[in-house]
């Protein structure tokens, strides 16, 4: 199996939030106009990842969150993209928020970390 190789990290632009809502509830359609947002629903919740300028009236959010795109596509065969990524920011002690889709995979980082989440993951090669 192919390891993951040193990868490119694109830094959206703009602030995100993370919501909680009832399991129930609808997406609003404020987010459904944006890009990107994320969505997962189980029997207890909704969680949506969206820009913070787009109103979504949740039950908890958590707001300040800067987004990570690892630029792909990524080979299903690749391993240890995620595990690699979170293990070097973890030894800053950078708590991440981590998103995957078909293509590729996003990492969040608080606002507050991430001048020392470029440093450290330029320091581990990866391009920014």
């Amino acid at each position: 199996m192919p390891t993951s190789p040193n990868l490119t990290l694109r830094l959206l632009p703009g602030s995100f939030v993370v919501h909680r809502l009832h399991p129930d509830m609808a997406i609003p359609s404020a987010v459904l106009d944006s890009q990107p947002w994320f969505m997962a629903q189980t029997e207890d919740e909704l969680s949506i990842v969206c820009h913070s300028d787009v109103f979504v009236q949740s039950e908890q959010s958590e707001p300040d969150w800067a987004c990570f795109q690892v630029v792909g596509p990524l080979d299903f065969t690749l391993v240890g993209i995620l595990a690699r990524i979170s293990d070097t920011l973890a030894r800053e002690r950078i708590s991440i928020f981590a998103i995957s889709t078909f293509d590729t995979d996003y990492i969040l980082v608080k606002n507050s970390d991430l001048d020392r989440a470029l440093k450290v993951l330029k320091a581990e090669g990866y391009d920014l």
